[in-house]
């Protein structure tokens, strides 16, 4: 526990963590999340037609669909930090507009980022879109990710159930675009894509860190 926030630590495939349950009723709670295997998240609205299978076969890469908007993902072991925050309704960072909650906690990981003297902008305006974001996540900016010099670090998506907001929020150790495209039917050039900028894991640890303590602070 952190002032009323749980915080849980959990080990499994992609798959296993995006199909984890909304708790209803719902109390405030950070899950971190690491993968066991290399995955290819696909946005809810994304059809499966998009998918290269025999790539995937071919380099078992495990195909999840998330219960969120955006387009897609590629996870593997090590590569990331995987933060859920679950926002209870009406609870802190609760509120109806749907982007408020996500410029909430991009300007919460924001605080902690800069006390790791990595100075980041946060989105507070509409989607920002690209040729490729329909396709690729991290290739559109929306309300509350987070950008370093216009390289995009932060991405938030967010899904709602009547008892909370759930937003999953993922930056790169690594970064390697071909591990993305190399996956897809239609393959942009990786330098068609808007970069993307990481932070290793030793200062990733201490962002989620100061995270959880900003968090246990909030009353």
């Amino acid at each position: 526990m952190s002032g009323g926030w749980t915080v849980e630590r959990s080990v499994s495939t992609a798959g296993e963590f995006h199909a984890r349950p909304v708790p209803d009723p719902a109390e405030p709670a950070i899950w971190i999340h690491e993968v066991t295997g290399p995955a290819l998240v696909l946005g809810s609205p994304q059809r499966d037609e998009v998918v290269d299978r025999h790539a995937v076969s071919r380099l078992g890469v495990e195909v999840v669909r998330r219960r969120s908007g955006g387009g897609a993902v590629y996870l593997d072991v090590g590569a990331q930090t995987w933060v859920d925050v679950i926002i209870p309704r009406g609870g802190v960072g609760w509120h109806d507009d749907v982007h408020r909650p996500m410029v909430w906690f991009g300007d919460v990981l924001a605080a902690s980022f800069a006390e790791q003297g990595v100075p980041v902008s946060v989105h507070d305006g509409p989607m920002r879109r690209s040729e490729w974001s329909d396709l690729v996540c991290f290739d559109g900016l929306a309300p509350g990710e987070s950008t370093i010099e216009g390289a995009k670090l932060v991405g938030i998506s967010q899904r709602r159930t009547r008892a909370a907001a759930r937003l999953q929020c993922c930056w790169y150790h690594r970064y390697d675009p071909t591990d993305l495209v190399d996956l897809l039917v239609d393959r942009p050039a990786p330098a068609q894509l808007t970069p993307v900028a990481t932070v290793d894991a030793e200062v990733s640890r201490h962002v989620v860190d100061g995270v959880v303590g900003r968090l246990g602070s909030v009353r």
